[in-house]
């Protein structure tokens, strides 16, 4: 056990090693050098105080000046080297924490819809989220200072082988100057962190926006993923920037303040020298070998503590190697056919669409989540079904029965577990992604509210549309929020929503209406889909919503989920999916006539109203 832990902590450490490279090679080879010639310093110091000792003894004052003003010299390297180690620390994980982040966000927004619904595979991400800009650094810094008190240790190790309050008052006060400083840049560091807060928070709403599953669905289908992305990075360098500047102003400063302490020592150390070089004090080996053996000792003291660190951070770094490696795995399994579609050869994109049959075809589609028993029960099972292009179609049937994955198979946000679903004639997985999802314009149950303008909420309904202002305000009025947009002080430039300064929170139904607003952004596509997205509207709003939502979309491929039948009604056809297939099939008449499911569930809606 002990020794795969072990093996599991030098594996996480090298890839951790790797990480910190790839951010920054200058800056790794920086720390580095840094750390060993800081490793260096103290058993030299260790020497020179033992030569002034010697000299003292020996009452050779030329000799005490020599090895005071060296030792002098030594400790100024000493400080210097640290300050610098500091900084390249700092600098180095301001870099690493930006890129680590960055690799998360990147690996979501390329991962499946189904990954995101997988508690397991979730939970994965949510830990590698945690303290994933923080502790790869630590880790390295943690790995150099063990090395560091390691060569320390062993210069220690080869030197075992072979008076007055007024001087403790100065020391004091030659501190104050370097101790003011550093206060005074702490507080200038939680003031800038202050100061940008908005900007952590919307730093913190992009990722959030990014890597969760309540926003994965639009920002799959809308292609969202490239613009968050660059914001979030765009703000990711900022902070970097003014993090590296002040951390850099600080080291410069505190660092020289700090020599005035160390002045203030070796004058008062130089002068009991030569006071002592003048007595019969003869310690100086001695004092090195104390000297050396209360360092040594704490050197030893630091490797124990650095080894548990190390072990601690590699304990973190598992949760963040963990979703890496995962979601390398997801996206060759996405790109792989699922176990049992393994018989079923994927279509070659060179594929030519098949302009005689223009429309939506699913071929005998079964669906059950990813993970899921042999004997487990199907969503969906050996469905065929053809809409041809320009139908209206409704999808009935209790909750659980199948609608909305029926609609996620065929915006391709689901694979068939077995048959496949086709589009003009060619199979979903033959399309290029971007060219389907350009067909769709989709409105969820669940839609997202972004805490962005109004204007953005509706654009990114069309990301490559996002600044043409005539055409957003055209899916306005045809989405019905253009009376929401009249009662805002800014009109379509009101921020939406609490996160930020000056949002203004609208209500559930308001809130709908910018959504089926953004839903006509994508005014080429010729295939919408409303997935119950007039829930928290009343009947005779929603009501007028489809009326205009029938007239606007004239011509184009409709499917609609809704348990209202006056809005079901409107359909050309209607489809009731019951025990993970469709049980009926035709107009609201020929299906009243049947007196079966749906003529049921009418009969038990309309009572409700009288």
């Amino acid at each position: 056990m002990l020794k795969q832990a072990l093996r599991d902590s030098a594996a996480y450490t090298r890839r951790a090693f790797a990480l910190v490279w790839s951010s920054s090679r200058p800056l790794t080879v920086a720390l580095a050098l840094f750390t060993l010639l800081v490793a260096a310093v103290p058993p030299a110091i260790a020497f020179a105080g033992k030569r002034i000792v010697d000299a003292v003894v020996a009452r050779s004052e030329p000799e005490t000046i020599k090895w005071v003003g060296v030792e002098l010299g030594l400790v100024v390297v000493q400080a210097t080297l640290t300050r610098g180690l500091g900084l390249v620390r700092s600098v180095l994980g301001s870099r690493l924490g930006t890129d680590v982040n960055v690799a998360i966000l990147e690996r979501a927004t390329a991962l499946e819809l189904r990954h995101f619904e997988d508690p397991e595979f979730y939970d994965k991400l949510s830990r590698a989220r945690r303290e994933a800009s923080s502790r790869p650094m630590s880790l390295v810094t943690e790995a150099f200072a063990l090395v560091q008190n390691l060569l320390t240790l062993a210069g220690y190790a080869a030197l075992l082988l072979q008076f007055s309050g007024w001087v403790v008052l100065a020391l004091m006060l030659a501190t104050v100057p370097a101790t003011i400083a550093e206060m005074r840049y702490s507080k200038a560091t939680f003031r800038l962190r202050n100061w940008r807060s908005p900007d952590s928070r919307r730093l913190i709403y992009l990722e959030y926006v990014l890597a969760n599953d309540e926003h994965a669905k639009e920002v799959k289908l809308f292609g969202l993923g490239p613009m968050f992305l660059g914001r979030y990075k765009e703000l990711a360098e900022r902070f970097h920037a003014e993090d590296s500047k002040l951390a850099t102003r600080r080291s410069v400063v505190t660092t020289l303040l700090s020599l005035l302490a160390t002045a203030a020592f070796y004058l008062s150390y130089g002068a009991m020298a030569l006071l002592a070089a003048a007595s019969k004090l003869t310690l100086g080996n001695m004092t090195m070998y104390v000297l050396a053996f209360r360092s040594g000792q704490s050197a030893f003291q630091s490797i124990l503590s650095g080894i548990g660190s190390i072990y601690e951070h590699n304990l973190y770094m598992s949760n963040l190697f963990s979703y890496l490696d995962g979601s390398i795995a997801a996206e060759d399994e996405a790109r792989a056919a699922l176990p049992e579609r393994a018989k079923l050869p994927a279509p070659p994109r060179e594929v030519v669409v098949d302009t005689s049959e223009s429309g939506i075809r699913l071929e005998n589609v079964s669906f059950r989540y990813p993970g899921q028993a042999k004997d487990d029960k199907w969503v969906l099972r050996n469905v065929d079904l053809f809409i041809p292009r320009g139908q209206s179609v409704a999808l009935v049937g209790q909750n659980g029965a199948g609608k909305t994955t029926l609609v996620k198979l065929v915006t391709r946000l689901y694979e068939p577990t077995e048959g496949r679903v086709l589009l003009d004639g060619k199979d979903l997985r033959a399309w290029d992604r971007a060219e389907l999802l350009a067909r769709f314009g989709v409105v969820f149950q669940d839609f997202n509210q972004y805490q962005l303008k109004l204007r953005e909420n509706v654009g990114v309904g069309s990301v490559e549309h996002l600044e043409e202002v005539p055409r957003i305000e055209r899916a306005v009025e045809q989405g019905g929020a253009d009376g929401v947009v009249s009662k805002l002080a800014t009109g379509i430039e009101t921020p939406l929503g609490r996160w930020f300064q000056d949002g203004v929170e609208l209500s559930g139904g308001q809130w709908q209406k910018v959504a089926l607003a953004r839903g006509f952004m994508r005014e080429q596509a010729d295939i919408l889909v409303l997935d119950e997205p007039t829930a928290a509207l009343d009947a005779e709003a929603e009501h007028a919503v489809f009326e205009r939502f029938k007239e606007l979309s004239k011509g184009k491929t409709t499917l609609i989920i809704s348990h209202r039948f006056p809005t079901v009604r409107m359909a050309d056809r209607i489809l009731v999916l019951e025990n993970g297939g469709i049980k009926e099939d035709g107009t609201h008449d020929a299906l009243l006539a049947a007196d079966e499911t749906y003529a049921h569930l009418y009969r038990m809606q309309a009572a409700g109203y009288a």
